[in-house]
């Protein structure tokens, strides 16, 4: 078997570990979710959350994954008192109970992966259409557009593969060479367009009613509803339950920081989430418009959005919406690189095959998905399960079981079966750091976390 890589640099954790953090969901739900509850005051609960629930659900899985330095399924069977060693049979680490909650991460990305290209794909199409000026009509030219394109049998599933194709190349090369490299680019690239569109969105007229309305506190908007869409916002954006923290971690030095790393890819997810409500809430109170949520804000709404904001200044217009499918392509290739990484480092550790083999597997696994995923988007109307559009289907799976389960599980494994001198070696690099907020964060573990995971999956289903 290939030897196993590493990351170079601390930049480069920090940069590979947030871009698979910031994605679709950072731009298209966040900031809807903040003007709609309170604005700063949600701003402000979020934060909290992630306190709360997502810094040390990344200390978990930093913690399983740097100790196993290994594949999402095997770092979770060395996580014990006398851990099975590196030239154990492979059998010994599929029959190891523990390792039922990797498998499970390992399946999740999978599945997500599958879907979440199909709109990538829709990213790319859109990021070819404003090269091409084809975005240019009223709202009903533009709704119709995605719901045309959307319901192609052929356009959008070959972008989709496309995009896990593009995934692949970059995973293919390593982790050095391939996933810190490209996100050393990416991530910067990505920040940097995003403030040219802030900048450019903010010098609108009437913008600053935008930015009241996304930053002005309204603490009465605040109830226990809020509270715990606010705890799903924290849990979803940090990729909590995914593997795919675990396995970059596995990729971490003996000398990472893993609280302080936490910590940082945590501001910078929230920042880049804080900067998107920037982007989309002045442009769209220039022209009037409330945005909406999800994909069709960002395929019908702001394509409408920028073409009347930017009327008077047509070149500006034309340039902004390519920077701003540009940015969204970015955005979801640093989260298709870290959930494609999953699926290629189990099949080539367990399958012992090259790491090569082990990404064309995962390549073919989860394009055949996002296939089925783009067809149920209309193309094929019988492409449903329990009355929904496969697509639609496979992020509900994931969303309202997968995820939580496999990070509630996580929790109570780290908090009640892992000794806790593992645990405190790894929080303080074997006594080389200051380890005066282990006992917080193992009570976190123990007992904050579950019942915020618990809370968020029983609010998903209406029942709190």
């Amino acid at each position: 078997m290939e030897q196993r890589g590493n990351f170079g640099t601390k930049i480069g954790v920090i940069l590979a570990t947030a871009g698979s953090a910031v994605g679709l969901g950072n731009i298209w739900r966040f900031p809807y979710m903040t003007g709609q509850n309170g604005g700063a005051a949600f701003i402000i609960l979020y934060l909290l959350c992630v306190v709360l629930l997502g810094i040390p659900g990344m200390l978990c899985e930093f913690i399983i994954g740097r100790h196993g330095a290994s594949n999402a399924a095997r770092a979770y069977a060395k996580m014990t008192e006398k851990p099975l060693s590196s030239t154990a049979p492979r059998s010994s680490f599929i029959s190891h109970p523990s390792s039922f909650i990797g498998y499970l991460g390992v399946f999740t990305s999978m599945i997500i992966l599958g879907f979440y290209a199909v709109v990538a794909g829709w990213c790319l199409q859109y990021l070819f259409a404003s090269l091409m000026g084809q975005l240019s009509g009223d709202a009903d030219y533009v709704k119709n557009y995605f719901i045309e394109f959307s319901s192609n049998p052929l356009k959008p599933t070959l972008w989709a593969v496309a995009f896990i194709l593009i995934t692949h190349l970059v995973v293919i090369r390593g982790v050095r060479g391939g996933i810190e490299r490209a996100s050393n680019l990416l991530m910067p690239t990505l920040f940097v367009l995003l403030i040219i569109i802030v900048a450019a969105s903010c010098m609108l007229p009437g913008a600053s009613k935008g930015v009241e309305f996304l930053l002005k506190p309204d603490f009465s908007k605040l109830n226990h509803s809020v509270f715990l869409e606010a705890l799903g916002q924290a849990f979803f954006s940090l990729s909590l339950g995914t593997a795919c923290l675990c396995t970059y971690a596995s990729y971490f030095s003996r000398q990472t920081n893993l609280l302080r790393s936490a910590v940082q890819i945590a501001l910078i997810d929230s920042l880049i989430a804080i900067l998107a409500g920037l982007m989309i809430f002045p442009a769209a109170f220039s022209v009037g418009v409330n945005p909406d949520s999800g994909p069709s804000l960002i395929f019908i709404t702001l394509p409408n959005v920028f073409q009347q904001a930017f009327s008077s200044m047509p070149v500006a217009g034309y340039v902004v919406g390519i920077l701003f499918y540009g940015l969204l392509s970015l955005a979801a290739l640093t989260s298709t690189i870290s959930m494609h990484e999953i699926g290629t480092a189990f099949f080539y550790e367990e399958l012992h095959v090259s790491r090569r083999s082990g990404a064309w597997v995962t390549t073919l696994v989860c394009s055949t998905i996002a296939i089925f995923c783009s067809l149920s988007q209309g193309a094929v109307d019988g492409l449903k399960v329990f009355g929904m559009q496969f697509l639609n289907f496979c992020d509900y799976l994931t969303a309202q079981y997968l995820l939580p389960l496999g990070s509630f599980l996580t929790c109570l494994f780290l908090g009640w079966y892992v000794p806790r001198r593992i645990l405190r070696d790894e929080f303080s690099n074997w006594g080389t750091l200051r380890s005066s907020l282990f006992s917080v964060w193992l009570f976190a573990v123990r007992y904050v976390c579950p019942l915020c995971i618990a809370a968020v999956f029983l609010h998903q289903f209406g029942i709190i």
